[in-house]
């Protein structure tokens, strides 16, 4: 049996020896290279961790002392050593989660995986743990250098410092990187600890001269890094902490058993705040991980682990729709810049960092930041495009609601992973972003459903100076293309099925290859159906409103929450105008998702073309009877799409502001 295999709970570790420790953090590397190669994953955070999680582990009593991880992608390795070994179904439905979760285990305590609140969380248990009489308890932080650069931190650290009576350790995971190498004032501070040539050759030192000096120079040794103003003090600037008013213990190797052990003891003993700063490797131990420039493999798909290459290729998706548009853009307009928030890749942003470096701005875990730096840029005459995952725009409400939408500034977001992604669990579905920014005043939100309504999004969006455009896609790979049949003034009619009675099916952005799906299984019935697709949901068309009212039931189909999503927002505009027809809406459920894959999602919210099909066919059925026409009238008609349209001026147009996205801006061919 093997040292892992050995290991159920944390007590287990305690009885080892240093070289115990050594081959049972090969082992843990192993068994996370295998794992994870066969389900993809957050590779390269958890094996920079390994020493570091051992020695957590050794040093406190989890769960009595409570160890929270921010961001929780690293906690893999926190996992195993807790007695979840079992990585068959990793971020698959019914296995572990990515992420720490308190379903799993008494061990975990923050799921939520944004960055940067870790340090919060664990003010608030130290100030609960001390109110309530609970001693001989410590809470421990485990932040890495890259989420120090989200605002929410530093809040967190002011605080901390006015703690001085509380038992609080702050262990900085210090690898240089978030997804990518961290930036900005932080970065270079660290970097200065990291890099100190005189500390490294006191350090270098000690270990060569003291420790080989047996039991009198490992004393020396001992009592050298014990020191609470000494030689460090002089030698590395880590003044940053101190003058805080929390005490720093640091730089330490991260991967080394005994300065682990040692400084972490240290900092339990102490009774009041203390920052841990340890420097660690990321993808430490895999050839593939520490030889990638881009990300040290952060996170992989099934890849062969012999040689960390992808299992199958990757499909063109909507991210390098966007990555090739933004450039493109780029080209035609030097006033556009683009911002993100320490996902440069991720997002897409990477080829036009390359081709306009001076345009490109990575502001670190700093959403709030980014989008209000957007809104300066905006006035002093640029046009931002800030590129997030979607549900990371949550932590930038405020800023665009206040900063930006307020003053009217031309700022467009992209929204990357909207909808459903599923594997990451609840803090990643995007499905938040459409309710949300329904209550934007001024905001215009489009929702594209293929590769060309994304490119033709993005050109409108950076043509609005007045106001926020939103674009938001999906994560993975591209559908198949779905043009259009013909226009309705600003909409797009996808599908048009005769019979009566006549049924509106709306489709929302991807969305709208499942509400063609919809029409053909109602047509299959007999019932007429006509589908469309606004392209610009938010505020709802006009023209949509008008249509809607043209038919006996409005069935609408989006990826965001069924809850004051565009399904609701039409409902609303309709009773606003005075119409009645009914609106069936078909989205996500308001609620937490468990991690599994989108198609599992998607059946289990009856999201299928048949599952949707098959509710709006009963709807039918249950539509009140049509009163018979008069004696001598002939048979009520309602007027068809292209009828409709031929009674309203030329293009259908809607009220709006100059510059508006409208339904003439894309180019033909669509």
């Amino acid at each position: 049996m093997s040292h892992l295999e050995r290991i159920r709970r944390p007590a287990d570790l305690r009885g080892l020896s240093t070289a115990d420790l050594e081959v049972l953090a090969k082992e843990v590397r192993d068994f996370l290279v295998t794992a994870v190669s066969r389900t993809g994953g957050h590779m390269g955070p958890n094996l920079g961790v390994v020493e570091l999680t051992l020695a957590l582990h050794r040093v406190f009593d989890s769960p009595r002392d409570r160890i929270v991880f921010d961001t929780g992608h690293q906690a893999y390795v926190h996992k195993l050593l807790t007695g979840r070994q079992d990585f068959a179904n990793l971020r698959r439905r019914g296995g572990l989660s990515g992420y720490p979760s308190r379903a799993e285990s008494d061990h975990d305590v923050v799921e939520n995986s944004h960055a940067s609140t870790a340090l919060s969380w664990a003010d608030g248990i130290a100030k609960a743990n001390q109110l309530r009489g609970l001693t001989g308890r410590s809470v421990v932080a485990v932040i890495g250098d890259g989420a120090l650069t989200g605002g929410m931190a530093w809040e967190a650290l002011n605080n901390i410092a006015d703690g001085q009576d509380r038992s609080l350790v702050i262990v900085v995971n210090d690898n240089g990187r978030s997804y990518a190498p961290t930036i900005g004032g932080l970065a270079r501070h660290l970097d200065a600890l990291r890099t100190t040539p005189h500390y490294e050759k006191v350090l270098d030192w000690g270990k060569r001269t003291l420790q080989r000096s047996g039991p009198p120079g490992r004393l020396a040794f001992d009592a050298l890094h014990g020191m609470k103003k000494g030689l460090k003090d002089v030698i590395a600037p880590q003044g940053l902490f101190e003058g805080l008013g929390i005490k720093y213990v640091g730089p330490i190797d991260g991967h080394d058993f005994t300065e682990l052990e040692v400084a972490l003891r240290r900092a339990k003993a102490f009774g009041g705040p203390v920052i841990v700063h340890a420097i660690t490797e990321k993808g430490r131990g895999y050839t593939p991980a520490e030889t990638d420039v881009v990300d040290r493999f952060h996170a992989v798909g099934v890849i062969h682990p012999e040689t960390g290459l992808p299992v199958a290729p990757s499909r063109f998706g909507w991210t390098s729709v966007f990555a090739e548009e933004i450039v493109e853009i780029g080209r035609r307009r030097s006033d556009v810049v683009a911002l993100t928030a320490a996902m440069l890749a991720p997002v897409g942003l990477a080829p036009f960092a390359e081709e306009f470096p001076d345009r490109v701005f990575d502001v670190g875990i700093a959403e709030q930041h980014a989008v209000t730096s957007a809104a300066g840029m905006a006035f002093a005459g640029l046009h931002p495009v800030v590129a997030l995952y979607a549900t990371f725009l949550n932590r930038g409400y405020d800023q665009l609601l206040m900063d930006v939408a307020l003053h009217r500034a031309g700022v467009t977001f992209v929204l990357d992973r909207a909808g459903l992604t599923g594997d990451d669990g609840a803090s990643h579905n995007g499905m938040w972003d459409m309710a949300l920014l329904r209550t934007v005043p001024g905001l215009r939100l489009a929702a594209p459903r293929d590769e060309a309504t994304l490119r033709a999004a993005l050109r409108e969006a950076v043509t609005v100076e007045d106001a926020p455009t939103v674009v938001r896609y999906p994560k993975g790979a591209l559908p198949e293309a779905l043009p259009a049949l013909g226009r309705h003034g600003s909409l797009d009619v996808l599908a048009r099925h005769a019979g009566s009675p006549r049924v509106l099916v709306v489709g929302v952005g991807v969305m709208a290859h499942t509400a063609v799906e919809v029409a053909t299984g109602l047509d299959a019935q007999g019932i007429g159906a006509t589908v469309v697709d606004p392209r610009w949901v938010v505020p709802v068309s006009a023209d949509l409103v008008d249509l809607a009212r043209q038919h006996d039931l409005v069935v609408t189909v989006e990826d965001g929450l069924v809850t004051s999503g565009i399904g609701s927002a039409l409902r609303d505009a309709l009773a606003a105008g005075g119409g009645d027809v009914p609106v069936r809406s078909h989205g996500i459920p308001a609620r937490f998702l468990e991690h599994a894959s989108r198609a599992e999602l998607v059946e289990e919210f009856h999201l299928r073309g048949q599952d949707i099909a098959r509710e709006a066919a009963a709807a039918v059925a249950a539509l009140p009877t049509p009163a018979a026409p008069p004696a001598g009238a002939g048979p009520a008609v309602r007027p068809s799409a292209d009828e409709a349209r031929a009674g309203r001026p030329h293009g259908g147009e809607r009220t709006s502001n100059p510059g508006r996205p409208g339904p003439d801006a894309a180019p033909s061919g669509r």
